[in-house]
């Protein structure tokens, strides 16, 4: 699946999401891992000021994770890269 319809996927249902698919997301928006910190994955998108820390529980990124990348996308109004 393309990551424009992917992130469209996601926006529709936040809930059930894989882990992987949202990383794939957040990468199309330029975050970038920094560390890995335990069970959490810090990622950076070096146009904001702004980390996000993501877990993968059972395969499934968490609800409250996407939602606060939704946010960040829509406040400092990240672009998707090609």
């Amino acid at each position: 699946m393309n990551k424009r319809k992917l992130f469209q996927s996601i926006v529709n249902n936040q809930k059930n999401v894989k882990y992987d698919d949202f990383v794939v997301v957040m990468q199309a928006f330029g975050f970038v891992l920094k560390r890995t910190v335990g069970s959490h994955n810090v990622f950076k998108n070096p146009d904001i000021g702004e980390i996000m820390n993501v877990q993968n529980v059972n395969g499934e990124a968490k609800p409250y994770q996407i939602k606060q990348l939704l946010a960040l996308i829509e406040r400092y109004n990240v672009k998707m890269e090609d």
